[in-house]
């Protein structure tokens, strides 16, 4: 909920700072006295265009802070962390400022931010509803997500994002290999080809190493055999020392038995190194390839490497996707039909999970139009009619949100055509049919204020009692804000402040909370008689305000 505003130089106010509290906060004063200066500055907060006339004059600069107090599971703070911004749960601070040549700066939780983002941000918080100024009911974009979120299973509309999304990547798949497929056939001469020399040169993982390595011993041969023969040499003649000094110690028996098992070890040691000293010879003398062969076989596998633009140890899976592309040539028609058929299968899911909250949707609709039909008579609606449009899509236009296009429509004659709200309806009607909507959908969006301007306006007695008992209904789930000249609305509030201007010369705009139910009375009675305060306006005014308690 909005905890609270404060204004600095906007207008008529120099400073003001209102807390506020749940339920229903009623907000009242003589015309003039600075109301809509008081929604002006909170849509500023929430991202509305900037205007250098709300810069009180002689003044640099105006500020507005509103500072919200939210459940730590709202939704504005997963938006604001996909944002890569740092925030805390539970309290969120707008704050917006303008300059005198009108240009303009907002602030999340004192980060500075663009002004789309802020009004992004705004809308997730509060809805305003009047004469001049509403959101988010009047947006069609957002109509079928209130009918979704009023009579639609939640699981219902994922499974159709889903399905929407495997029904487009298997089209997208499809796709995809026609356009292999024909590129594949425009190059079927050339994948034989290549495809023919490398199982011709059959090419090993590794084997460019191998090769390198070997083609370097062969370099070293000669170099090589004589290390190795005279590695030999030694070796032999120092077992045959070896052979003396074992035949010494053997003399000494028992007491020289360590120094013999010394001597037993090294001299198998050296037995392993003439063994691999042999087995060096066997593969410098017994090569599997020349010199000569090694080189063109390295040349061959570069060659085949440049021309298909790889590493040499591609090769092998180069040679696997040549002969893939191949196969889809000679199988094309077996994979392009089992392509269409996943497209189709895929297809027909999501037209029936569509068609499944398509129905939920009309039912929804209906239970919708039938509950706000019955909102709208005691608002002095009773020629007004409201309807929810859902009008099929052609295929073209169909998406993970399904295959209808909902719109909310008005009449307010019983013999006119429904259409668009904000085309159809005057000030007061849209404002009335906001209401009426909102206390149907009261558990349907997330933000957690509502603003209420002049909803009140051109009725009074039953009617203006009427808005009052919708108002502290719809207060029930939300925070209610209503700025109103209605006392029967004013009585129902749970909170009142009174809007008041003074300051002689200099004047200003102040706004004074009425906690005590004496100075509410005193102001419900000066709605109820004008200037003159009479007794017979305040007695009426108690009994509107005993009339709430009840």
């Amino acid at each position: 909920m909005l905890a609270s505003l404060t204004i600095k130089n906007v207008v008529l106010i120099d400073h003001l700072h209102i807390e506020f509290q749940s339920g229903l906060c009623a907000l009242t004063g003589e015309t003039g006295a600075g109301k809509s200066i008081l929604l002006d500055s909170l849509g500023l907060a929430l991202g509305a265009r900037s205007d250098s006339a709300l810069v009180r004059k002689g003044q640099p600069q105006a500020s507005v802070t509103a500072e919200f107090d939210l459940p730590a599971d709202h939704d504005v703070f997963d938006f604001l962390k996909l944002q890569d911004m740092a925030v805390e749960d539970g309290s969120l601070i707008l704050r917006r400022s303008v300059n005198e040549d009108g240009r303009s700066k907002a602030y999340i939780n004192d980060q500075a931010v663009s002004v789309g983002l802020l009004a992004q941000v705004g809308e997730m918080l509060v809805e305003i509803h009047g004469q001049f100024d509403t959101q988010s009911l009047l947006n069609p974009k957002v109509h079928r997500g209130l009918i979704d979120d009023y009579g639609v299973s939640a699981q219902d509309t994922l499974a159709v994002a889903a399905a929407w999304d495997e029904w487009k990547e298997k089209e997208t798949a499809l796709i995809l290999a026609k356009e292999k497929m024909e590129k594949a056939r425009t190059d079927e001469e050339f994948l034989r080809q290549a495809l023919e020399d490398l199982d011709e040169l059959s090419p090993q993982e590794g084997e460019e190493d191998k090769l390198t390595l070997l083609r370097e011993r062969l370099m070293k041969r000669e170099h090589y055999m004589e290390a190795l023969n005279i590695a030999q040499s030694a070796i032999e003649e120092a077992e045959g020392t070896m052979g003396q000094g074992w035949r010494a110690l053997d003399k000494i028996g028992a007491d020289a038995k360590e120094l013999i098992e010394g001597m037993d070890r090294a001299s198998a040691e050296m037995q392993e190194v003439l063994s691999g000293i042999s087995n060096l010879f066997s593969d410098l003398e017994h090569s599997e390839f020349s010199l000569e062969e090694i080189d063109d076989r390295l040349f061959g596998l570069k060659a085949q490497a440049r021309k298909h633009g790889c590493h040499i140890d591609e090769l092998p899976a180069k040679r696997e996707e040549l002969a893939s592309e191949l196969n889809l040539i000679e199988h094309q028609d077996d994979v392009l039909e089992d392509l269409i058929k996943d497209v189709q299968k895929s297809k027909e899911s999501y037209v029936t999970k569509a068609k499944k909250v398509s129905t939920s949707r009309q039912s929804a609709a209906t239970r919708l139009d039938k509950l706000v039909a019955k909102e709208l008579p005691p608002l002095k609606m009773d020629k007004a009619r409201f309807e929810t449009s859902i009008e099929a899509l052609p295929e073209a236009e169909w998406g993970p949100r399904g295959m209808e296009r909902v719109q909310f429509l008005v009449a307010t004659n019983p013999n006119s055509a429904a259409g668009p709200l904000n085309k159809i309806a005057s000030g007061g009607e849209m404002a009335r049919f906001m209401l009426a909507l909102k206390v149907v959908l009261a558990e349907v969006g997330i933000a957690g204020t509502l603003v209420f301007d002049e909803v009140d306006s051109g009725i009074g007695g039953a009617t203006a009692d009427a808005v009052g008992e919708r108002l502290a209904r719809l207060a029930e789930h939300r925070q209610i804000l209503v700025v109103t000249h209605s006392p029967q609305v004013a009585a129902r509030a749970s909170h009142h402040w009174i809007v008041a201007k003074g300051g002689g010369k200099d004047i200003k705009t102040n706004v004074i909370a009425l906690p005590e139910i004496d100075k509410r009375r005193e102001e419900i009675a000066r709605m109820l008689s004008g200037a003159e305060i009479t007794e017979e306006a305040r007695a009426a005014a108690n009994k509107l305000l005993e009339g709430r308690a009840a």
